[in-house]
């Protein structure tokens, strides 16, 4: 595990000029591409160097949900650096201390930012991802010592002796879940893609309200023209969906009325941010700014 560490150091730490570097010009860059390549590579540099820098700290209480709380209150300083300012609505609704299960459409790599920056609000909580992601190292490792729990979607038996030790922390510690469930990124900006049932078969299970959050689009990039500018995302949290009484044979009805209810309200940001922004940005990919 050190040697694994001190490498991964090692590494980051020939990156570290040349991210300052990009920090200093970004705010100057008037060429797209450049802003383009540099905010990515900003966010990866320094998202990989503090998971680097936080990996001794967290292995003292490895797995605490508590450990993502500080990560995200250090890592919040991203989203300023790149141009992206996240507007919380409604906050009141994850900020109760319960058992819950958080779900949110996913559109971009950037999606992580946002929850940095409202985890302050939702004080315990964990995120489930994707197994695949503990490999990118050190990002997956810091994850998963910050409390992140990794998911075998092509094992079902695996999958769901996971979600079953899921169950007794929501329960029993008031944590709340954050999951995608569209399950991958959805780079469709007219709808979202098929719910998977996991997020609600464990709501369910644990008779814990369904909590859903709704991104605005990101109308401020275009990977096409590899153009990224500034701009705000909204963040909006609609009302519970309880899951009292609820069986196992309700499970299809709870995802499509939660997809439902966040699909149309995905819509009604999509039309306000598009009224704001009609003279600058365009919601569809091939007119949005060159």
């Amino acid at each position: 595990m050190l040697s694994s560490w001190l490498a991964c150091l090692k590494w980051e730490l020939h990156l570290v000029p040349l991210s300052l570097l990009l920090i200093c010009l970004l705010p100057l860059a008037s060429n797209n591409k450049l802003r383009y390549h540099g905010c990515f590579i900003v966010y990866v540099v320094l998202v990989s160097l503090l998971a680097i820098v936080l990996m001794p700290v967290f292995m003292f209480r490895p797995k605490n949900v508590y450990n993502s709380l500080m990560a995200a209150n250090i890592a919040r300083l991203t989203s300023k650096l790149i141009g992206i300012r996240w507007i919380l609505r409604r906050g009141e609704v994850i900020k109760e201390e319960r058992g819950a299960i958080i779900v949110s459409n996913h559109q971009s790599m950037f999606d992580i930012l946002g929850m940095f920056d409202i985890w302050h609000v939702m004080d315990k909580c964990a995120a489930i991802a994707k197994k695949e992601i503990f490999y990118v190292w050190p990002f997956g490792l810091a994850a998963w010592l910050a409390g992140v729990v990794f998911i075998d979607r092509l094992n079902g038996k695996v999958a769901n002796k996971q979600l079953s030790e899921i169950s007794e922390q929501v329960f029993s510690n008031n944590i709340k879940m954050w999951i995608f469930p569209e399950g991958t990124r959805n780079r469709n900006r007219d709808q979202f893609l098929p719910f998977k049932k996991g997020a609600f078969k464990l709501a369910i299970h644990c008779q814990v309200p369904i909590l859903p959050v709704v991104l605005s689009p990101y109308y401020f990039v275009n990977d096409e023209k590899k153009y990224f500018g500034r701009g705000d995302i909204i963040i909006s949290c609609l009302d519970p969906i309880s899951t009292e009484g609820m069986k196992e044979d309700d499970i299809e009805k709870l995802m499509e009325k939660t997809r439902e209810v966040m699909s149309k309200h995905y819509d009604q940001l999509k039309e306000e941010i598009l009224e704001k922004q009609q003279n600058q940005y365009s919601l569809n990919e091939k007119d949005r700014v060159k």
